[in-house]
């Protein structure tokens, strides 16, 4: 290799030329030992494979450090934040950087919330992805790159070194399905900060079922579901809880293709509660998501990541928003406590049903981990998008009758594409302050529901055995 693909500054190799020469090829040589079992995911890999940087750990760090006094945000913390995360990444996507504003061109607002303000912008240069030696100067791609510019008012959010430190942590979800985090900016004329993240095209999960329930079959229904809890399993593995995981925050570029499922907002509830100046302890989310210890005043655990999955799922297998005939209010929130959960129609596959109850078993030490959800989410889903040509299991047979008995109820019932919703039952995130709510306890009906569904199961399992021998039989 030429001397001209060198750093002459460290004496490293030029990230890119390497990238460009070396990686690729190794990637490439192992396409054929590994499948997802879908032709478009298996092409996104291998292309983000051929393309994607390598990132040099001795020399990167020095290149950012010389720029250090090229830029300032005017706000040490900030200062120091961004300087960290430069010193320290191991791959681009770990990295955030001090945007000036006017790098955004045509910015417009696309949300209004009780705490803030988010726009969607085009941003002029776009991230960075590595360094090219020879030029000296930093590689970026997507030039023109659309963002999201998240604003939030100062009543509710500092931006002071607890919330540095939050956004710290989430750093490390961003190859785990949530949302890229760029860095910040500055509105020269407010003069207030801005997070820069990135933009996802095609909306939320809540609208997208809203509009377009009935286009989702359930090998799609088991995708998602499948996605979200491979998301969660890895975040969790690294400790870091969301606190306020509903279907507003799920995102994607296109829910139809579903390759990936974003989660937005990792630990900004935390910190909009951190920076409640009330007095009072209080819980930033949506309550009908919301874990009923939590709302009892106990901390948020993974298991309350759990529960509020189990309420995603229900809304995911059924198209209705839990509680949607009801106000949202203190009464509710007694209610979960004492046991109320949303109603699981009764042509929903029980397999499905059983184990979206036991998510939101009011006693948290009984709800299953992300990583037994993965088991059998993917169980379900490899038995009914690849097996069930081969023969008749049990969630191939709950899933067909559910299908059947769906049509005959949409023609007298309310279906997910045209049911109201109460005025005061509210979807969106705010503080939520309940005092004397009664302790968490399940519905005195809970476990006798639970034992039947599992009885049930039992039941149709032996019935799919004979069915596959059958099949098995006669080919």
């Amino acid at each position: 290799m030429s001397f001209d693909t060198m750093c002459p500054e460290c004496n490293q190799i030029n990230t890119f030329i390497w990238n460009k020469r070396g990686l690729p090829k190794h990637f490439q040589n192992d396409f054929d030992k590994w499948t997802s079992g879908k032709n478009a995911i298996d092409k996104l890999i291998q292309g983000t494979q051929i393309n994607t940087p390598f990132w040099n750990t001795r020399c990167i760090p020095k290149h950012f450090q010389n720029d250090f006094n090229k830029w300032t945000s005017r706000n040490n913390v900030i200062d120091k934040f961004i300087q960290v995360t430069q010193l320290n990444a191991s791959n681009y996507l770990e990295i955030t950087e001090w945007i000036p504003y006017n790098r955004f061109k045509d910015i417009r607002v696309i949300a209004n919330g009780g705490f803030g303000t988010t726009y969607v912008a085009k941003w002029i240069d776009g991230p960075i992805s590595g360094w090219d030696a020879k030029n000296q100067r930093w590689l970026r791609h997507s030039q023109r790159r659309y963002v999201a510019l998240k604003k939030f008012d100062n009543n509710f959010t500092n931006l002071n070194e607890d919330f540095l430190n939050e956004m710290a942590i989430h750093l490390k979800t961003t190859k785990s399905g949530s949302l890229q985090f760029y860095g910040f900016t500055q509105n020269p004329r407010t003069l207030e900060y801005i997070m820069v993240l990135e933009y996802v095209f095609g909306g939320n999960l809540r609208d997208y079922l809203r509009n377009h329930f009935d286009d989702i079959n359930w090998e799609k229904k088991l995708e998602y579901l499948s996605q979200l809890i491979s998301n969660f399993e890895r975040i969790h593995k690294f400790d870091i809880i969301h606190h306020n995981f509903h279907p507003g925050n799920i995102l994607s570029n296109d829910f139809r293709t579903s390759l990936f499922l974003h989660i937005s907002d990792f630990g900004l509830s935390k910190i909009i509660e951190l920076n409640a100046k009330t007095g009072k302890r209080q819980i930033f989310g949506v309550l009908p998501y919301i874990a009923p210890e939590v709302l009892n005043g106990e901390e948020y655990t993974k298991a309350a990541d759990v529960y509020s999955f189990g309420i995603v799922a229900y809304e995911m297998v059924t198209g209705f928003a839990p509680y949607h005939d009801i106000p949202h209010n203190i009464d509710l929130a007694k209610g979960i406590c004492n046991g109320l959960r949303p109603k699981v129609p009764f042509h929903i596959p029980k397999l499905i049903t059983r184990i979206i109850m036991r998510c939101w078993d009011a006693r948290a030490t009984h709800r299953p981990t992300f990583n037994e959800l993965s088991k059998v989410f993917w169980k379900y889903y490899v038995d009914y998008k690849i097996n069930q040509s081969k023969n008749k299991n049990e969630i191939t047979i709950q899933i067909e009758n559910s299908e059947k008995l769906y049509k005959n109820l949409k023609l007298t019932n309310p279906t997910p594409m045209n049911y109201k919703i109460h005025p005061k039952a509210i979807y969106t995130s705010r503080l939520l302050y309940y005092s004397g709510l009664p302790k968490p306890k399940n519905d005195k009906n809970f476990e006798k529901e639970l034992e039947e569904l599992t009885k049930s199961a039992s039941a149709l399992s032996i019935v799919a055995y004979k069915l596959s021998k059958l099949h098995g039989h006669g080919t």
